[in-house]
């Protein structure tokens, strides 16, 4: 059976059997317990992981205290602090396992050497980043222009089992909204 990375890097590039060798014998799978953390913040990110069964959040503690998701990340899915992975700077979010989840983690240094011997890894990457940024696009201008029930009912029919699969606090954050308003949504009572 194919590495699913390498699985998933073949829908967007080719690759020969020795670029697949390199690829292979870089990787580091593990596995995340539910609620661990792989990054905190504060920290400096050095590693990007690519989920290949399970889910992840990123995610900041607002000034009132209140955890506010931002980006959820399950399978074929990448989810990193791209500033901080980038820039060599403290993190301003924490990554963490909303379920038990099993991820290839790359580190930093082992994705650059990997990219010097297989240099149209970087249109992979590149086509990752935009369709990331996208999806992030697409999220903000539904805050800007849904109501909280239309962001909750677009989701719901965008991901219905993923609407299932997350606590429900976490996706009321994610939507923007309190846990509280989610369960009138849900109930029908607005």
């Amino acid at each position: 059976m194919p590495n699913e990375l390498v699985h998933h890097i073949k829908k967007f590039i080719d690759l020969d059997s020795s670029e697949i060798d390199i690829i292979e014998s870089s990787l580091r799978n593990s596995q995340i317990k539910r609620k661990d953390h792989v990054l905190q913040e504060g920290q400096i990110c050095n590693t990007m992981y690519f989920v290949v069964k399970g889910c992840m959040r990123q995610y900041i503690i607002n000034p009132k205290g209140t955890e506010q998701t931002l980006q959820f990340g399950v399978e074929n899915w990448w989810i990193t602090d791209y500033l901080s992975y980038h820039n060599h700077t403290p993190s301003h979010f924490y990554i963490q396992a909303v379920e038990t989840t099993e991820v290839i983690a790359i580190e930093k240094s082992t994705l650059e050497s990997i990219l010097v011997q297989i240099p149209s890894l970087e249109k992979y990457f590149r086509i990752v980043a935009q369709k990331a940024f996208g999806a992030a696009q697409m999220r903000i201008k539904f805050l800007f222009t849904m109501s909280a029930e239309e962001r909750y009912n677009h989701f719901k029919n965008q991901q219905p089992d993923f609407v299932q699969r997350v606590p429900q606090y976490m996706l009321a954050s994610y939507l923007d909204f309190s846990a509280e308003f989610m369960s009138k949504i849900r109930s029908g009572k607005l």
